[in-house]
């Protein structure tokens, strides 16, 4: 395997020959919900009982997201680990709601007929396979981003979907922000003319994770639940909590963190979907830790349109110094700090630290910049002197909030088309994503059919895609039939 293989104990070989036979076991462990479930069918005032999966930093915000909805109950609440479960479930009731249910292990909970919908924060690893098995008990689902961990997860997921007829919304909140959808108006409107490119940003200070050896496994956590779809591994610490999202075999590196929301944004402007060619370059070139993705990375991904001029679509993920590009990240477009403050140990940034996330678009007559969706802002400058022209600053309720309403009122109206984050979106926007880091990981540019929706000519490349390079533990499998 090229850089960044994550050194699986799966080989490609082995999950060539088992993988037929873990699919079986995967559908064993969700006996009974392979049938399709028909949505309880709700009225204005009825309430829509929620359950959210995953409690840790982003898991927290859902139920903060929640707790504000009208006609809305956190039911029920899961984790693996009981500190964090039983932490929340506090927490849940300190707010003067009702307590919810706890549920360590979310097959339990997928048993519970008085759920109707969950919304899923957990490791990457895990987000097809359990909206997968939400769909199959018969409850809609909000899941976090990427909606998959490969692509191909992404399309058993689109079949999920279809098939069991569910109200499926995800967390890339920016399509939620009323700036992030005006910018797009104007954009699509000719506000800046023919967009021939995009430029999505991912400038996020991060630090070392150092190196953690193997330890015991915390009281109350359930490592097997934990671990889920992945490789079998001893415990550390670096590959629990928000560490995971720095190893291959949870998580997709920053472009599938933060970087995922700049894709979807850069994309969303450019109007296109899959694209002809993929070439993506960088490394870990900082620090000597832990950590498997890449804290750097330059990719192009080229779209070769009949009959029409060619389009581009650039993304670029930066861990550490860093300028501010069209003013992202500057205090006239976002928040910057003038100093940088004093870096600290762990992977979260230190508050205030400089960064620039965003996404750029250049026309015939001029560029829009945008910040991430705190900022609520973009600008636009004008003509070959880049004067500047309209620009718009909104301040609304908190995106997240607005993505879990909007999603709420489409299980009312079971019109999925409302849906301001739909699946079908999700999926094409994570396939980026997926693309970028399997040209790095083979070291090579790609060509891909968007017609077929599959590389060509690199056997490699497919298998990563197919997540081939690691495999699937059974009894936690994506089934090949949804």
């Amino acid at each position: 395997m090229s850089k960044g293989s994550g050194k699986s104990e799966i080989t490609r070989r082995d999950f060539l020959k088992t993988g037929a036979g873990t699919t079986a076991a995967g559908l064993v462990a969700l006996k009974g919900f392979s049938e399709i479930v028909p949505p309880r069918v709700l009225g204005a005032n009825d309430r829509v009982r929620v359950a959210v999966i995953g409690l840790h930093d982003r898991g927290r915000d859902h139920i903060r997201a929640l707790a504000q909805l009208q006609n809305v109950e956190i039911a029920a609440l899961c984790d693996v680990y009981m500190p964090i479960l039983n932490q929340r479930i506090a927490e849940v009731e300190k707010m003067g709601k009702p307590k919810p249910k706890g549920y360590q292990d979310l097959r339990k909970l997928f048993e519970d007929k008085s759920i109707d919908a969950v919304s899923i924060a957990t490791p990457n690893s895990w987000h097809t396979l359990m909206a997968i098995w939400a769909s199959q008990a018969g409850k809609d689902f909000y899941v976090e981003k990427p909606c998959s961990h490969n692509l191909w997860e992404g399309q058993q997921l689109l079949r999920a979907v279809k098939r069991y007829n569910r109200i499926a919304q995800h967390g890339t909140q920016c399509r939620a922000s009323v700036a992030y959808q005006s910018a797009m108006e104007k954009l699509h409107n000719g506000l800046i003319g023919d967009i021939y490119m995009a430029r999505g940003l991912c400038f996020k200070w991060r630090n070392t994770i150092g190196h953690t050896p193997p330890s015991p496994i915390p009281e109350g956590l359930d490592y097997n639940l934990w671990q889920g779809p992945a490789p079998e591994h001893v415990f550390t610490k670096n590959r629990f909590l928000y560490n995971w999202h720095w190893f291959w075999w949870y998580g997709n590196g920053d472009i599938g963190n933060q970087g995922i929301h700049q894709i979807d944004a850069a994309r969303w402007g450019l109007g296109m979907r899959f694209p002809n060619k993929i070439s993506a370059i960088g490394g870990h070139f900082m620090f000597d830790d832990d950590q498997q993705t890449p804290n750097t990375l330059h990719i192009a991904f080229e779209y070769y349109i009949p009959n029409a001029k060619p389009k581009m679509l650039e993304f670029e993920v930066r861990h550490w110094i860093t300028n501010h590009e069209a003013e992202i990240g500057t205090p006239s477009l976002g928040t910057a700090v003038p100093k940088r403050p004093a870096a600290t140990s762990g992977q979260m940034p230190p508050v205030g630290a400089p960064s620039s996330i965003g996404a750029i678009f250049y026309g015939t007559k001029g560029y829009l910049s945008m910040g991430d969706e705190d900022a609520q802002t973009w600008r636009t400058w004008m003509g070959e002197g880049q004067e500047p022209g309209p620009t718009e600053e909104s301040r609304h309720n908190d995106d997240t909030v607005r993505n879990f309403q909007n999603w709420i009122d489409c299980i009312r109206s079971r019109n999925s088309k409302d849906l301001d984050a739909p699946i079908e979106e999700a999926y094409v926007s994570a396939g980026l994503m997926q693309l970028a880091n399997a040209s790095y990981r083979v070291g090579r540019a790609l060509q891909f059919d968007p017609s077929t929706e599959e590389v060509i000519g690199d056997r490699e490349a497919a298998l990563i895609l197919r997540d081939g390079d690691r495999g699937y533990r059974a009894p936690f499998v994506v089934p090949e039939n949804v």
